[in-house]
């Protein structure tokens, strides 16, 4: 008997403590994730796993780090050594998988990133998850969280939109990695019943997203004065999630999904970027006040379009929201307004943040 089975069998499985393994947990989705598991389970164990690369700050934990039932690993999920000992140490009931390199802009210009921590990280986790859990009679209680995106999906016309049943099109590298991923999950599934779950969400906003990403480089932009850019014409349409209702849609999916399944999850605020940059320049003149050379949406600059850039992404979110009871609670523009005080009033957070990107990257966002 391991050491690992043979401390849970001396402890007694009325005194076993859950737990649940969160990659990724000091980004953006993975914190607000991480702040919801605490308070939805504050008697469970929680592992976060991140690398800590420029996207990722401890800072994104607030005190969690102080919770005596949590625990950060910065490691490489694609790092079988760091994985397995995770799993060797702890008995994992669930993984919620949200490590990835994430931005298109950066997939571009190279995908060697991408690859190696969408695709093989991915491969990493599922192998140690299935080693661990293997044909345990409880592990029907195990769960395996994919969180994946709807650019896999490629690029749709209106009015219809990606669901569950969606074939894959991937135009980016960031996508294709990301689709790959979801096949590696998939398989592991059907091949060995790993009790995985996938899902594929719209955009998210709100609070702690590296500002490298569109509203926070927005948001920064027209508050200093800046040329607000704006790829192409501007008219490519993205469906809109603040950060917490995906964060509640992944408890709910993780809860209470199927295993095999995948879930889209939406909130079904259509916009083009042009409006989203209007909207966003339109609150700082409300918050900040005009500038005296006219509102800021003069500062909107287009510039050359993104190699492959997809014109529209939409979900169909029934299938979460019938089957699983959920529902987005935030209002767009409550949820954009809130988001763009939130930055006014961390202008010492953004400054820490756009010094952590590589020196290849600065000045590019």
């Amino acid at each position: 008997m391991s050491e690992k089975a043979t401390r849970v069998a001396a402890m007694g499985e009325e005194n076993v403590v859950r737990t649940t393994l969160l990659t990724g947990g000091c980004g953006f989705i993975g914190s607000h994730l991480a702040h919801r598991l605490r308070e939805s389970s504050p008697d469970h164990a929680l592992i976060l796993l991140d690398r800590l690369t420029y996207a990722g700050s401890r800072e994104n934990l607030d005190d969690l780090l102080d919770d005596s039932r949590v625990t950060l690993v910065e490691g490489d999920v694609a790092d079988p050594r760091v994985v397995r000992a995770i799993f060797d140490s702890h008995d994992v009931e669930r993984v919620l998988h949200l490590a990835a390199e994430s931005h298109v802009d950066r997939s571009i210009a190279s995908a060697s990133d991408f690859v190696r921590t969408n695709v093989l990280g991915t491969q990493v986790l599922l192998e140690a998850a299935r080693d661990a859990w293997g044909e345990k009679a409880d592990r029907r209680d195990r769960r395996f969280l994919h969180v994946s995106t709807d650019e896999v999906f490629g690029s749709i016309a209106a009015p219809g939109r990606f669901d569950e049943s969606s074939p894959f099109a991937p135009r980016s590298p960031y996508a294709a990695s990301k689709a790959a991923a979801d096949h590696l999950v998939a398989a592991f599934h059907h091949t060995f019943d790993l009790p995985t779950l996938i899902t594929h969400s719209t955009n998210n906003y709100g609070p702690r997203q590296f500002p490298e990403k569109l509203i926070p480089v927005v948001i920064e932009s027209a508050r200093s004065g800046r040329a607000v850019p704006v790829y192409g014409d501007g008219l490519q349409v993205r469906d809109w999630i603040a950060v917490e209702d995906h964060a509640a849609a992944l408890l709910a999916i993780l809860e209470r999904g199927t295993p095999g399944e995948s879930y889209a999850v939406g909130a079904g605020e259509e916009h083009t970027n042009l409006e989203l940059v209007e909207q966003i320049c339109d609150h700082l003149d409300v918050r900040l006040g005009a500038p005296p050379e006219g509102p800021r949406r003069t500062l909107i600059t287009h510039v050359t379009d993104r190699l492959g850039h997809d014109r529209r992404y939409a979900i169909d979110s029934s299938k979460v929201r019938h089957e699983l009871g959920w529902s987005p609670t935030i209002e767009f523009d409550a949820g954009i307004a809130a988001t763009v005080d939130w930055y006014l009033e961390r202008e010492e957070w953004v400054a820490r943040a756009l010094a952590r990107l590589p020196r290849e990257r600065k000045g590019s966002v």
